[in-house]
This record gives C-alpha cells, sequence and structure tokens, in this order.
C-alpha cells in the first residue's frame, strides 16, 4: 500500500488521536517527510478553528504550511532559500484545498462560530464535526501530493531576496531560522492569499511553542497566551484580520509582497504582535 493510501485509511484515527484539524494535517506531513516536531505540532493546535477559534482559514491550512515549511527547510541550501520554496508550496496547498473544499474559512465551513458556547455545542450536537473528518480523510493525501510535486518541481532560479511577514514577525520574536521558515508560508494570509494574517497566525504559534517546549505533553489548545495576542491584534485592528484589508492590497507575486514589507508595510501590526511576544504565562 502507497503512503498516501494507508494516510487516507488512517486520517479519522489521526484526527480522533491528535484532536485538533490543524495538529492532524501537520502531524501526517510531518511523517510522510520522517521528520515529527511533537511540541511544534502540539503549538498548532492554536490554529484550530481559524487562528485561535476566530474562524479565519481552516487549521488543516495552517498545518500542512507548517508542514511545508518545515520540509523547505530541511531541502534548502540556505534559510533564505526556504522562504520563497514555502510560500509557493502553501500557496499550492490553498489552491488545493479550496478545490476540494471550496472555501479557505473554518467560519465558512463549519457554520459555527466557536468563540460562542451555542454554537459550539450545536456543531458538537448536531455532528457537524464529522464534516471535518471527512474533509481531512479526503484532502490529506492531496495535500501530500501536492507538497510533493511543488518540492519537485521548485524553480530553478529563486528571487535573491524574499520576505515573508510570518517569518519577519517571529524573528522580532526571537524565533530561530528554522522556526521563521516553518511559519514562512502563512505571508499575506496564507500563500499570498490575503485571508487571515499571517503574521498573526505565526504570532500565536510561536508564542504557544514556547509554553509547548516549557509543558511537555501538554496540548496547545487553550493556552490562554494565544487568546491575549489575538485580542490585542483584534483591538489594534478594529477587529479586522484579513490580509488583504489590513495591507491594502492584494499579493500576487513573491516580489511585490517582499516590496511591501521592505517598504514598512503593516509595520504597525508587526509591531503589536511583536510586543506580545513576552514569555508565555
Amino acid at each position: 500500500m502507497n503512503p498516501s493510501a494507508k494516510i487516507q485509511q488512517d486520517t479519522k484515527r489521526v484526527f480522533y488521536n491528535q484532536g485538533t484539524c490543524s495538529r492532524t494535517l501537520f502531524y501526517i506531513l510531518n511523517r510522510e517527510f520522517d521528520h515529527p516536531m511533537e511540541a511544534e505540532e502540539a503549538a498548532s493546535d492554536v490554529l484550530a478553528g481559524g487562528i485561535a477559534l476566530h474562524g479565519d482559514q481552516c487549521g488543516m491550512l495552517w498545518g500542512a504550511a507548517l508542514a511545508a515549511g518545515a520540509e523547505a527547510y530541511r531541502r534548502a541550501a540556505s534559510p533564505e532559500e526556504a522562504v520563497p520554496v514555502a510560500i509557493l508550496t502553501t500557496r499550492a496547498l490553498l489552491d488545493s484545498f479550496v478545490q476540494r473544499a471550496h472555501t479557505p474559512n473554518c467560519r465558512e465551513l463549519t457554520g459555527a462560530d466557536f468563540n460562542n458556547r451555542w454554537s459550539m455545542a450545536k456543531y458538537l450536537l448536531t455532528g457537524k464535526f464529522l464534516g471535518c473528518f471527512f474533509l481531512a480523510d479526503k484532502w490529506a493525501p492531496e495535500a501530500i501530493r501536492t507538497a510533493l510535486d511543488e518540492f519537485a518541481s521548485k524553480p530553478e532560479v529563486l528571487p535573491s531576496t524574499c520576505r515573508s511577514c510570518a517569518s519577519e514577525v517571529a524573528r522580532r520574536m526571537g524565533a530561530s531560522e528554522e522556526e521563521a521558515a516553518l511559519v514562512a508560508g502563512f505571508a499575506g494570509g496564507i500563500g499570498l492569499s490575503g485571508n487571515g494574517c499571517g503574521a498573526l497566525g505565526a504570532a500565536v504559534w510561536l508564542k504557544t511553542l514556547r509554553f509547548c517546549r516549557e509543558n511537555p505533553g501538554k496540548p496547545g489548545f487553550g493556552f490562554p497566551g494565544a487568546k491575549e495576542t489575538l485580542d490585542a491584534f483584534l483591538q489594534a485592528t478594529g477587529g479586522e484580520t484579513r490580509c488583504e484589508t489590513l495591507s491594502g492590497q492584494r499579493f500576487e507575486t513573491l516580489d511585490e509582497h517582499t516590496a511591501f514589507i521592505e517598504n514598512g508595510g503593516c509595520k504597525q501590526w508587526m509591531e503589536v504582535l511583536e510586543g506580545s511576544g513576552s514569555e508565555p504565562n
């Protein structure tokens, strides 16, 4: 049995055991790449429900993007090369996911507001959560194939300089080059798509990762420091999380996004997130 067929058979069991959609896809792709990352996977819990339950991109996308960033870092000749590869691979993963699910956003997929107790209860009691299990089961092997195809078709010539807003924030918060590469694909709202802010996703994941490393075996889901970061960001932006709205543009190319960051784009939002990066509670 080929790996993708085995993953398809086991995905619902993996989802049940891992507990969140984000960790499930991160876990599955990491094992396809033969490189488990237990603390990083646990921290990805916080991206389930669309960035700390906010309803932005589905956690499966965040988890897959983290795995793509990790593999890009391992394959790259340098940390600088990992950034564009991670972004391009994540963009392909996003396209694959939308083709399957018809939307990237958790709230549209589930019809639930996970910050509302009644809405959460209805989602669970009516069995709507099973839709996420079935979606993960269908998409996991597609995500594997998409990522492998993108790595195999990496452009021979990559931009000499490529910035990711998510990686920039991660570095400001003290991340290693590997951690910065893991979140690189979050750029521009995941794969330059203009959806929920990738820098925000990076900040809540990195802050949760610190907690998970200091508390081995504990899940990242429900870590209060992540909610504090989200709340600080929402207060600063007037409740807005969409990259396209916050940046005032939609990025079509790596060069456009790089130029935007180098010219100080989204500096005020990055500073908010950087300021939220103190040690976990």
